[in-house]
């Protein structure tokens, strides 16, 4: 697919992607931006996501652009991307989707079917922003463009750390690094640092965690409450589920937060054997083989749901076991 192609002639385009943007949604969705407002510049690009967190506004360019009240005065755009997600996981901005004259779905999660009436949909790449590289054609690309999609791809990689990573991962982010901006600084910032606070929550998580299967599991979880008391908000939870896969023996992590409406939302992480988007499906959650989350409604005992998702996944570990 060539993204200029299924553009042409659109004078309105709308863009987003999933709820509480991460590194990989928002450089895709700004990365796409700043290509389709450079090579299509009579077109009017607009990007809808909620507000995302203090290290990516300092470090994606054209963030500042991204309309966080979902309000426009277009009353149904030519075209509609969503990226890194499907339909159903973009908040308010499902109803320009559905009033768009043509919808476009680019994603790498492997539980996405494709919403979007032209779908590009590869559960094999490593993240949205890969994806957009494949689509955009790179002797137009500019240094902005090309930091927003790396942005992307560090931190769905964990660094080049998971195992979607793969030799053309490393080949598209070593092309990106040409185009001379600060990655080093970009990659310690967006994924290594964190704000007192975010340190602080973290901390509360590990302290609360517990191990299961002889440590293969580990698990989370922390009530709005607790993260409110912290002086945190919802996304100071990032990196929790992956700090604790990281403990040695692990293959598995659960990691589950209270949101203020009173749902969970809970997130998995998995190093080499549980595949935990099979976990997520079953509550209506999707994603990746080693990366996958669900939301679970306030009307479900969290606890139970937990110690389900435990078994699920040490049925799985067993069943590894048994097979050698």
């Amino acid at each position: 697919m060539q993204i200029l192609e299924e553009l042409k002639g659109c004078a309105t385009i709308g863009i987003s992607g999933h709820e509480n943007p991460d590194g990989d949604c928002a450089g895709a969705c700004l990365g796409l931006a700043l290509y389709l407002r450079k090579v299509m510049p009579q077109a009017r690009v607009d990007v809808f996501l909620e507000p995302l967190r203090d290290e990516l506004y300092k470090n994606i360019p054209g963030a500042e652009t991204v309309i966080t009240d979902f309000q426009t005065d277009v009353d149904a755009y030519d075209a509609f991307v969503v990226l890194d997600s499907a339909k159903d996981r973009i908040g308010p901005a499902e109803n320009f989707f559905d009033r768009a004259e043509k919808t476009i779905n680019i994603d790498h999660h492997i539980s996405n079917p494709g919403t979007g009436m032209v779908n590009y949909v590869n559960g094999q790449s490593s993240s949205a922003c890969e994806l957009v590289c494949e689509l955009v054609d790179f002797s137009l690309v500019d240094r902005d463009i090309a930091q927003a999609l790396y942005v992307g791809i560090v931190t769905d990689t964990g660094c080049f750390r998971f195992s979607s990573t793969s030799r053309k991962t490393m080949e598209v982010a070593g092309r990106l690094m040409t185009y001379g901006f600060d990655f080093p600084t970009i990659v310690r910032e967006v994924y290594f640092e964190k704000t007192w606070v975010q340190q602080r929550v973290l901390g509360r998580a590990l302290m609360k965690s517990k191990s299961y299967l002889g440590g293969k599991i580990i698990v989370s979880r922390l009530a709005h409450e607790t993260i409110l008391s912290l002086g945190g908000v919802g996304r100071d939870v990032e990196g929790i589920v992956s700090a604790l896969v990281s403990t040695a023996g692990a293959d598995c992590s659960i990691f589950a937060h209270e949101r203020s409406t009173g749902e969970w939302r809970v997130s998995f992480r998995s190093n080499s054997i549980v595949n935990v988007a099979e976990i997520a499906q079953r509550y209506g959650g999707g994603g990746h083989i080693r990366a996958s989350g669900c939301t679970i409604g306030r009307e479900r005992n969290i606890e139970m749901v937990i110690r389900e998702m435990v078994e699920a996944a040490a049925a799985q570990l067993r069943a590894a076991e048994e097979k050698g």
